[in-house]
C-alpha cells in the first residue's frame, strides 16, 4: 500500500529543494529525475550494486533503496557536489589521475564510497581499502586501478597533510 504524495524538503549539495511524491518512493528517482542529477545510476534497484551511493550526513547510503521521507532533514552529497570540472575533489583528481574508469557505470559508488570511507580512514591500507569497496561491482574489471586511485588520493592526502 502506498501513502498519498506529499511535499518534501531535501538539502542536496548544500542547496534546498522541494519535490513532492510518495513518501515510499526511492531518494534516487528524486535526484534523477526531479533535480537531474545523474551521477547516482540506477544498477541493481535493491541496493546490492552501489551504482547509486550517496553520502547522507557523510555516511554511504544506497539511493535506490532509501525512501525519500528518510532523506528530509539530512545532509545528501552526490558526486556532483564534490567537485567540478574544473576543480575535482581530490578523490575525483586520484580517480582521473590512475584512470580508474572503464564504462563508467560503478565510478560514482566506488568514489562516493572511497570519500566517506577515507574520511573515517584517512591512511588505509591496500586489504582496508579493498574491504571498503567490496559491496561496490564493477562489471568492467577496473578493480586493480580503483584501488590504487583511493591509494593514491590516500598518500595525496598526507602529503596535504605534511605527514
Amino acid at each position: 500500500m502506498t501513502r498519498p504524495a506529499r511535499s518534501f524538503a531535501l538539502r542536496v549539495n548544500g542547496v534546498e529543494h522541494r519535490v513532492e511524491g510518495e513518501p515510499d518512493t526511492p531518494l534516487l528517482f528524486f535526484l534523477r529525475n526531479d533535480l537531474a542529477l545523474n551521477s547516482p545510476k540506477f544498477g541493481c534497484g535493491l541496493g546490492e550494486c552501489g551504482a547509486c551511493t550517496v553520502l547522507l550526513d557523510g555516511a554511504t547510503a544506497r539511493a535506490c533503496a532509501y525512501p525519500v521521507r528518510l532523506a528530509e532533514g539530512r545532509d545528501i552529497v552526490t558526486l556532483e557536489g564534490l567537485g567540478t570540472t574544473e576543480a575535482p575533489h581530490p578523490i575525483q583528481q586520484a580517480f582521473i589521475d590512475a584512470q580508474a574508469a572503464q564504462c563508467g557505470y560503478c565510478i560514482n559508488g566506488m568514489i562516493m564510497t572511497a570519500k566517506a570511507f577515507l574520511d573515517v580512514k584517512p591512511q588505509p591500507s591496500e586489504i582496508e581499502v579493498r574491504e571498503a569497496l567490496r559491496y561496490n561491482l564493477c562489471r568492467c574489471g577496473t578493480h586493480v586501478e580503483i584501488v590504487q586511485a583511493v591509494m593514491l588520493a590516500a598518500a595525496r592526502g598526507r602529503r596535504r597533510e605534511g605527514s
